[in-house]
């Protein structure tokens, strides 16, 4: 893989995000295979076929309303109407006989409107005297009726492959009378550490060791995008044992995911085994934190290397390993990045040169508006900073120093499912 943003980490240019995902993104292919499954267990799935409604919906001209069915010519220009009642249409059980002139019919709302009547009014407008009721003028042909037909056409195409499911997607196949529908296969990600110094939860911790919580990190956001996920755990300091765990997991996962090791230089088994048997350039991004991260292939599967660093391997998934993922899923049109903006509380200290994802605590002043505050020392290994935000705070490339009362951009963590 070659790329000006590849090669030594430290020597290099550093490129900028935008540029590393256009770069990274450009050589994905989604994910090949589809599957059928129920409706109900389509959501967060992506749609792998074109959906045509065989029926109208609604399927039938029906009160929005509840309230009188009558004809439109019989509204009153000026004074009141007297208009007979002659039953009641409920939904599902519709009144069997017409409308004729100075007549109405009761209705609820979703009844079908009874042949002859085309207006409806609202219960609340009219006055009742016995077996009739009083209509005032002010009041328009065909209000308050839903016309057959017009939220979909029988023969209208519905839903385009490509779709991200979402709740009113699934109801809306269920308005059309769709049971099951075709989803693309979800991308599978297999994920681990690596070094000897990590030792998973559950397990005393021996001199010189530390607890992985990167795998955990990463099992959480993969787990939120939805893939099927692959954890091989651990993987110790052995050149025959990493080389294994890369050449397993490249044979059954889409994409690679591991923390740490990535760097130009490191003493380690990881550069010499991805040299070896893949296609990967190291990258220097323009990014805080994070900076070095590694990408390419191994067979034919992607390879996401992100910094060993807590904070940093979390900002480098979100930022660039996420949107990348939601690419090999097979996603037509991905949401935008969501940026909101907030009136910051405090000095956050900026050198020029990288884009910083600082985090925070956004919340709203008694006036409704957003103000965002530090969550304190914002060390690439804390990863107390991270858990007490709720946003990332997003520092512009060429920006500086940020005082109380700047005006900033915020990336809430909810956005980033």
């Amino acid at each position: 893989m070659t790329d000006s943003c590849c090669g030594d980490p430290h020597g290099a240019p550093a490129t900028t995000i935008e540029e590393a995902l256009a770069a990274i993104c450009a050589v994905i292919e989604p994910v090949n295979g589809s599957e059928s499954v129920a409706v109900r267990s389509a959501l967060g799935r992506v749609l792998d076929q074109e959906v045509c409604s065989r029926i109208d919906v609604p399927a039938h001209t029906n009160s929005a309303m509840d309230g009188y069915a009558m004809r439109a010519t019989d509204l009153p220009d000026s004074g009141d109407a007297s208009l007979r009642v002659l039953g009641t249409a409920w939904a599902g059980r519709p009144f069997a006989d017409s409308v004729g002139a100075g007549t109405c019919v009761r209705i609820m709302t979703g009844a079908p409107v009874p042949d002859g009547a085309d207006t409806v009014v609202m219960q609340e407008q009219v006055r009742t005297e016995g077996d009739r009721i009083l209509v005032g003028a002010g009041h328009r042909p065909g209000q308050n009726v839903r016309q057959a037909g017009e939220d979909i056409r029988a023969g209208a195409v519905a839903l385009t492959p490509g779709i991200l499911l979402r709740p009113p997607h699934l109801g809306m196949l269920a308005s059309l009378g769709v049971a099951e529908v075709r989803v693309r296969r979800r991308p599978r990600v297999a994920f681990f550490s690596t070094g000897d110094e990590l030792q998973s939860v559950g397990v005393p911790l021996q001199e010189g060791q530390i607890y992985d919580s990167n795998r955990y990190t990463i099992f959480g956001m993969l787990e939120r995008l939805g893939v099927d996920m692959v954890d091989m755990g651990v993987v110790p300091d052995s050149r025959e044992r990493t080389e294994e765990a890369f050449r397993s997991a490249a044979a059954m996962a889409d994409a690679i995911v591991t923390s740490g090791g990535v760097s130009v230089g490191e003493a380690d088994y990881v550069t010499e085994t991805l040299e070896t048997i893949g296609d990967v350039g190291f990258w220097k991004v323009a990014i805080k934190p994070g900076r070095p991260i590694a990408f390419g292939h191994v067979g034919k599967a992607l390879f996401f290397g992100l910094p060993g660093n807590p904070v940093s391997a979390m900002v480098t998934f979100y930022q660039i390993v996420r949107p990348a993922l939601v690419r090999l899923a097979g996603i037509d049109d991905p949401e935008p990045e969501l940026l909101v903006r907030a009136t910051c509380r405090s000095t956050l200290r900026k050198k020029p040169g990288r884009k910083e994802f600082q985090r925070g605590k956004l919340s709203r002043d008694a006036a409704g508006r957003y103000i965002v505050e530090s969550t304190g020392f914002q060390g690439a290994g804390v990863l107390r900073s991270m858990a007490e935000a709720n946003c990332f705070i997003v520092l512009p490339l060429e920006g500086g120093t940020v005082e109380p009362g700047d005006e900033v951009d915020v990336q809430p963590f909810s956005a980033l499912c």
